[in-house]
């Protein structure tokens, strides 16, 4: 189940509370310029299901998505619990970052978890299947996919390049509190 859970971005990085009504999640992120939106996930996907099978399923909202947006290229990315490379990829996402495209990601299997930092806060949005996540170029934010990940995203990009992130060299996603993965609990 989607949710957002505020945070000061200032130590002790008291926790200001949740919202899992989608209606004021939507609204809340709109705060910080982000867009969220929820759509329906239309194609079961087999657990052996290749990049171009969950692209090919999804091609009408992905042309969709580069005509609103000016979206040139596109890619999945799908990480399971048993991933060889799964602590090794959460590191990469973990430290702040923000990047010159948009960040685009529509969920549509499993979830992972959003940090927005924004106006003295941080927001961290647990995305689940169905979740369209928009952060604008800029956005300071980091992304944790727990530590047993599980889910599969179609991510869009202005730049043929793709993900490209700059990192901002401070320490707060170490000061916040991890993502525990879908139904747990943060911990410290």
């Amino acid at each position: 189940m989607t949710r957002l859970t505020s945070y000061d971005d200032l130590a002790p990085h008291a926790e200001r509370g949740t919202l899992r009504d989608f209606a004021e999640i939507a609204a809340a992120v709109a705060g910080c310029g982000v867009g969220f939106e929820r759509w329906q996930v239309s194609a079961p996907l087999a657990p052996g299901a290749s990049d171009a099978d969950i692209a090919a399923a999804y091609g009408d909202d992905i042309a969709r998505l580069k005509a609103r947006g000016g979206y040139q290229s596109h890619d999945v990315i799908r990480m399971a619990p048993d991933h060889p490379e799964r602590l090794a990829m959460r590191q990469k996402f973990l430290a702040e970052h923000v990047h010159d495209d948009d960040e685009v990601r529509f969920f549509v299997e499993g979830s992972g978890l959003f940090y927005i930092r924004h106006g003295g806060a941080v927001h961290a949005l647990e995305c689940t299947a169905g979740d369209l996540i928009v952060l604008p170029a800029g956005t300071q934010h980091w992304f944790d996919t727990g530590e047993f990940p599980s889910f599969t995203a179609i991510r869009l990009f202005i730049s043929p390049d793709g993900w490209a992130a700059h990192y901002t060299g401070d320490k707060i996603a170490d000061a916040i509190p991890t993502y525990a993965g879908p139904e747990g609990t943060a911990a410290a």
